[in-house]
């Protein structure tokens, strides 16, 4: 099942399930009972549990007043996190690709929820922070909470997936000494979407194709079976660091085709279009904008 966020007619955030060409809205009448209580956001219904509503949605008369095109809703990010946290080096054909040895634990960072944007909304560039790169990525969203957990515990936890664009701000982390804080953080850099897959939806999420481009140039065409750390072990290793909260987001990392790896270099630059393209899930569109000042002086 797809689940959207979405705004209609300029109105607040809703949650959504995309059938064919429209959106059921769920905060129609009709879908009261069903909601129990609940918000008709994404995020809420996450931490009332998601399997609820994947399970239990075709009871529901859809009726055609609960239908909106897809053409006429905004497509917002799937949910605002509280955290990210992601996986770098992370793909075996990535390390391949510049000479790295295999890290012997995973390698993470932390990002804001804040820096999330949706499907269609402007990267925002800055000025001032020089080579700015793309990663094309499978994002696990975390359904319950988990804290010290085991790899075998890990799957029924997730909640679903959807596609992520991890645009990092390399120049700042090479200047940082491989910190990866600034260079992960500027404002508009986490493109989310374009909707939340439910886990029942990918039996296998170790073996999705990952591609990315920029206006039409591909740049980069791997799997996920090549992760190094799967999601098993890479969230149960996550979890004895940070406590997982419902809605949180992994970042599984990016396969090889880096910017910095082409001829010519492939460095984000404003008036581009960068498309993300998850197997299973769907296509992440944005444009590049030219964003404020982010360094402080």
């Amino acid at each position: 099942m797809r689940f959207v966020t979405f705004r209609f007619a300029g109105g607040v955030p809703l949650a959504g399930v995309i059938a064919g060409g429209q959106v059921i809205d769920l905060s129609h009448p009709s879908f009261t009972a069903l909601l129990d209580g609940c918000e008709p956001s994404l995020l809420a219904m996450i931490e009332r549990g998601l399997d609820h509503f994947v399970q239990n949605i075709d009871v529901v008369n859809i009726v055609a007043s609960a239908l909106k095109p897809l053409s006429e809703v905004q497509l917002l990010a799937p949910l605002q996190p509280g955290k990210i946290l992601g996986a770098a080096f992370n793909f075996t054909d990535a390390l391949t690709e510049r000479n790295m040895a295999h890290p012997i634990e995973p390698v993470t960072f932390f990002r804001s929820g804040s820096t999330v944007i949706g499907p269609h909304e402007a990267i925002q560039l800055p000025s001032d922070v020089g080579n700015v790169g793309y990663e094309a990525e499978l994002a696990v969203v975390i359904g319950r909470r988990a804290m010290c957990i085991e790899p075998d515990q890990v799957m029924s936890m997730i909640a679903g997936y959807t596609a992520h664009n991890d645009v990092s701000g390399s120049a700042m982390i090479k200047a940082d000494g491989g910190n990866f804080v600034r260079g992960k953080n500027m404002p508009a850099t986490s493109p989310l979407g374009p909707w939340l897959v439910s886990a029942d939806e990918l039996v296998n999420p170790h073996k999705l194709g990952i591609r990315l481009e920029i206006d039409g140039r591909q740049l980069q065409n791997g799997s996920t079976a090549t992760m190094l750390f799967r999601i098993p072990e890479l969230i149960s290793w996550l979890s004895y660091r940070y406590p997982l909260e419902p809605g949180d987001v992994i970042a599984t990392g990016t396969p090889a085709g880096g910017a910095s790896m082409h001829d010519p270099l492939a460095w984000l630059q404003p008036g581009m279009t960068v498309t993300v393209e998850v197997e299973g899930i769907g296509r992440l569109v944005n444009p590049i904008e030219a964003g404020d000042p982010f360094v402080k002086s």
